[in-house]
């Protein structure tokens, strides 16, 4: 079953990614791309690679699993601190909505981490492609340290009685799809809710869409209403506190600002460049 709805993701990225090229890059960037990809790697191999071990580290810890009497138990704090807030989508909650949702929340989302990787490698100067992917580092490195310290569920496992019966349209997740149970378990835990990544990392692109909207007008609008509709999806499906959410902003932020600091002023690039040029590289 997870190879059925692994193949479904891909399938729908892999249509909306070429229209989106289409519209968003053009073909004068494409074709400027097809003679400079080499150099564009070769100066971008440290951000690649440091995005690369954070997702591998990242990956082994969660097939490892991580000792809950590490971190801090919180999600008693959490329910204390916010309340019900999540509940007032229940009063919003309808089919329609609900599967606009469960859908930006799957494919909208990896789509939306997808195609900005393309669109900053296909723009000649690489810098930034290196803070797009040092950002996403930051994200899943900060992200995982977070969750390994903070252990809460999320409303979906304290509110479970209300969100199935407080309404006559559910809009909890694993009630409408089964892509979500089977995803999460290959990359996600019940207790990795603090602070939201979804949150975090759509909330990164919607800024970097912002800061290069001269260079890509049209995509700024549209990375901006998927970003937003994945927030929103994250609580409206019962899967974050409003608290998730508000850590994840302020991560993405914060690894923004990072990427922009790091990238450009520290020379790994061109230490690099001119190891490559050197006879011991």
């Amino acid at each position: 079953m997870l190879v059925e709805v692994l193949t479904r993701v891909v399938l729908v990225v892999g249509f909306l990614l070429p229209i989106s090229v289409g519209l968003f890059i053009g073909r004068k960037r494409l074709a400027t791309t097809r003679t400079e990809w080499r150099s564009r790697i070769r100066v971008a191999a440290p951000a690649i690679l440091a995005l690369s071990v954070v997702l591998l580290v990242s990956r082994l810890i969660r097939w490892g699993g991580v000792d809950s009497d590490i971190g801090f138990h919180m999600t008693e704090t959490i329910r204390q601190l916010e309340g019900e807030f999540v509940l007032i989508f229940l009063g919003v909650s309808s089919p329609e909505l609900t599967s606009y949702l469960t859908f930006i929340y799957i494919y909208g989302y990896t789509f939306l981490l997808v195609f900005p990787v393309v669109a900053y490698f296909a723009l000649s100067d690489t810098k930034m492609f290196r803070r797009l992917l040092t950002a996403y580092a930051f994200n899943y490195a900060i992200g995982l340290v977070l969750y390994v310290l903070v252990i809460a569920y999320g409303p979906r496992n304290v509110f479970v009685e209300q969100l199935l019966t407080g309404s006559g349209s559910s809009p909890m997740i694993y009630e409408h799809s089964v892509e979500y149970k089977y995803l999460t378990r290959e990359v996600n835990r019940n207790t990795n809710v603090f602070p939201s990544l979804h949150t975090s990392l759509s909330a990164t692109v919607g800024i970097f869409a912002y800061l290069t909207r001269s260079s890509y007008p049209k995509w700024f609008p549209v990375a901006g209403v998927i970003s937003v509709s994945v927030i929103i999806s994250t609580m409206y499906l019962g899967l974050h506190w409003g608290i998730d959410v508000l850590a994840g902003l302020a991560l993405a932020t914060l690894c923004v600002a990072l990427s922009y600091r790091l990238v450009g002023r520290w020379s790994l690039s061109e230490l690099y460049e001119r190891l490559l040029e050197s006879k011991w590289f």
